[in-house]
Parts: structure tokens; C-alpha cells; sequence
């Protein structure tokens, strides 16, 4: 488990394609002594294992179901990626509890200044709007952000000056693709309602 509150980002140092999937390679400007073989780390939100590391690097292997679901296929050497590792007990939760599950991709469509703060548009397909809720929690890229304005295919979100300087957000382009999570409360209680709605139906 993840909180969205990013660690540190890091680059792209090395990409290999192997038997269905990837094995990247990251350089990290957060803490990676200590950082062991088979543990979790959020890499532009979606959870990973690290399979190898050393100081100021690790590798991780990408599954072909990864890279369906994520903008991890889609990395190259030198692109910008946020990390966060996992959760300790007794840690402070400081954003909302991200799994580091995708739940599918997203689209910036707009972004505009609103003040100090930047508000984001980002378009995702109507399976991902239906599980977001007004004033709810959602990860983009493994940032937790509170969205709203939810519309049929879109919502938006309002990044702090700080957020936008130390996570990829600040350099996110319109148009570019971003991993989305919803809240895992949201999944859960879909399940659950789902049959009963179509009981009534």
C-alpha cells in the first residue's frame, strides 16, 4: 500500500523487452539504500517489484498485464517517472490509501492557471468516472489528488505550486497519457451495488 504522497522522481536509465513484458531500469533521487530485492515501490503509480538495486538505482520486470493497463509501455530512456515506497505501519497517512493498482489510463485535455494553483482536465473512459466522486480521492501517476467537476468522461483537478514542482505533473503536457487508480472504496462498493441495481433493472 502507497499513501500518493511521492518520494522522489526518478529517470529512465534502461529499457530491455523481454518474453511478453519489460525490465526498466530507474535512477531515483530518493533514498534506495536499504531498498531490497522483491520489495514494493510505486513507479508512476503502479505498484512494482524491485528485482535488483543498488545506490541511486533500481530495476523492476513489467508484466504484459502492466503494460496493457499502464503508461509503462510507453517509457523510454531519460522520461520522468514518480516513486513512492511502500507504506510502513505507524507511517503518517498523509494522502488516501492508493494500492498502486491501475485502474486504466487517462488523457490530460486541459490545463489553466486558477490562481497559485493549476487545475487539470483529464478525460478516462466512462468504466473509471463512474467509481469518482465529487470531493473524491484519486491517484494520477501515483499523486493523490481530490478531484471533482466529475462529468460523463472527464473530471478535474487543482495542483498546489509545490505538488506541480516536485512530481512529473508540472512537466505533464496536454495530451499526454497518465495511470489513473480511483479510490479503492469506490471499486468495492461498485461490486457490491452492481447486482442489487440490476436486480431492479
Amino acid at each position: 500500500m502507497f499513501t500518493g504522497i511521492i518520494e522522489g522522481t526518478g529517470r529512465v536509465v534502461s529499457v530491455e523487452e523481454t518474453n511478453g513484458g519489460r525490465r526498466l531500469g530507474v535512477s531515483a533521487d530518493l533514498a534506495t539504500d536499504g531498498l531490497d530485492t522483491g520489495e514494493s515501490i510505486a513507479v508512476a503509480g503502479a505498484c512494482m517489484t524491485v528485482v535488483s538495486s543498488q545506490s541511486g538505482s533500481f530495476v523492476f520486470d513489467v508484466s504484459a498485464e502492466s503494460l496493457r493497463r499502464t503508461t509503462l509501455g510507453a517509457f523510454a530512456e531519460g522520461d520522468a517517472v514518480n516513486l513512492e515506497r511502500s507504506l510502513k505501519f505507524g507511517d503518517r497517512l498523509g494522502g488516501h490509501m492508493v494500492s498502486g493498482h491501475i485502474d486504466g489510463l487517462g488523457r490530460l485535455a486541459a490545463r489553466r492557471a486558477e490562481g497559485d494553483s493549476t487545475l487539470l482536465t483529464f478525460e478516462v473512459p466512462q468504466e473509471l468516472t463512474r467509481l469518482t466522486v465529487e470531493k473524491g480521492s484519486v491517484a494520477i501517476d501515483g499523486v493523490s489528488l481530490t478531484c471533482f467537476s466529475c462529468r460523463k468522461d472527464s473530471f478535474e483537478v487543482a495542483v498546489v505550486p509545490h505538488t506541480l514542482e516536485v512530481t512529473t505533473l508540472g512537466g505533464l503536457g496536454e495530451g499526454q497519457r497518465v495511470n489513473v487508480e480511483t479510490d479503492v472504496l469506490g471499486r468495492y462498493v461498485a461490486k457490491l451495488v452492481e447486482p442489487v441495481l440490476a436486480s431492479r433493472a
